[in-house]
């Protein structure tokens, strides 16, 4: 069991340090007797992934360079100012292994001997070289009666020491790290009960989550994401990747008719994402044999413009682009910035009110 994940009680402000594969991100929260409040809030963009791709922060090939991210860490700070010392992180879904377990009932101490045994079989690495935990997510009514589900989470030792140097050349206190998936739940879903589906589209990879009671049941990524909506526009009109970016997030798919050609030449990649989408919708509603009653964007990638309106049509369900804002309160200058800012930080602002 990877303990240090859960031991962060602290009283003071901390910041939910969301390090992407083409930006950081990070934002400072203290805790009131009311809402958690924003004090500060800070992003870094990286675009050099768009011209190399091999230059991503980290990438779905479990590679962060340590150095270099921690020295893009101490920059964010200066710039932003910011104060707290204390930091929560996450790690993406790829470079974890999880895995939804149906088990029957019994007694606590008896899940233990029994996971021992299913760890084995669901992780492919060796027990020795993996960080292990897992909790239990909800009961199923069965054929066979009633069983427990209980969601498992490894992740690689080698990746949690990266993490924990990084934190440590930036001058930072790495109190706790979780999957990004349970903080896009906390800032997104909060105490809602109703099934959910999220789909974090950052840079190079897209992270689709399916949200039941508050607890992770289902989750896919996928590598096509908002660069690959980018470059498609960047090669269909001839132009660099800075302005393509540019189009991308001020006109996006409600480009004028003269424009015509640039609502367009997203739209496989972004069809492949909502492809993406729906088979994990499916997969959830078949297995769990409930209705998914709501969809969140999230990510740099739900600044495109019309793509909720889209989405909607595509998956013939509403959409929302999500707003973890919301769970917070804010000062009132971030006005117009809310909506950007509430689906970007989304994955910052659940770690940092994950206590």
């Amino acid at each position: 069991m990877f303990d240090f994940i859960k031991s962060y009680l602290g009283i003071g402000p901390v910041l939910g340090v969301d390090i992407g594969t083409a930006s950081i991100k990070i934002v400072e929260v203290r805790k009131t007797s009311t809402l958690p409040k924003l004090i500060n809030y800070g992003i870094l963009r990286s675009n050099t992934h768009l011209d190399r791709p091999n230059s991503a922060i980290q990438s779905s090939a479990l590679k962060i360079v340590e150095k270099e991210t921690a020295e893009l860490l101490k920059i964010l700070i200066k710039e932003a100012g910011f104060k707290a010392r204390e930091a929560v992180a996450s790690i993406p879904v790829f470079s974890a292994f999880i895995t939804l377990l149906e088990m029957p009932q019994m007694p606590e101490a008896d899940v233990a001997k029994a996971m021992a045994f299913q760890i084995k079989q669901h992780i492919p690495l060796p027990v020795s070289e993996v960080a292990i935990d897992w909790l239990k997510v909800g009961d199923k009514e069965t054929e066979g009666g009633i069983k427990q589900q209980i969601l498992l989470i490894s992740i690689p030792k080698e990746i949690i020491k990266r993490y924990q140097n990084i934190f440590k050349l930036a001058g930072l206190r790495l109190k706790a790290l979780e999957i990004e998936s349970l903080s896009l739940a906390r800032a997104l879903v909060g105490s809602s009960s109703a099934p959910t589906l999220i789909v974090d589209i950052g840079a190079c990879s897209t992270n689709i989550a399916a949200i039941d009671q508050g607890f992770l049941k289902l989750n896919v990524f996928s590598d096509i994401a908002g660069s690959s909506l980018t470059t498609a526009i960047a090669n269909g009109l001839g132009v660099n990747v800075k302005r393509a970016e540019n189009l991308k997030k001020q006109k996006g798919l409600k480009a004028e008719r003269a424009e015509y050609e640039l609502s367009t030449l997203p739209l496989p990649y972004l069809d492949a994402i909502i492809g993406e989408s729906i088979r994990a919708k499916n997969k959830f509603e078949r297995e769990q044999e409930k209705k998914i009653e709501k969809i969140f964007l999230a990510g740099g990638g739900a600044n495109l413009s019309g793509i909720d309106e889209y989405f909607t049509k595509q998956m013939g369900a509403p959409v929302l682009i999500g707003d973890s804002l919301s769970a917070l309160s804010c000062p009132p200058e971030i006005g117009i910035l809310a909506k950007q800012l509430g689906s970007e930080l989304a994955v910052a602002v659940g770690l940092a009110i994950k206590v």
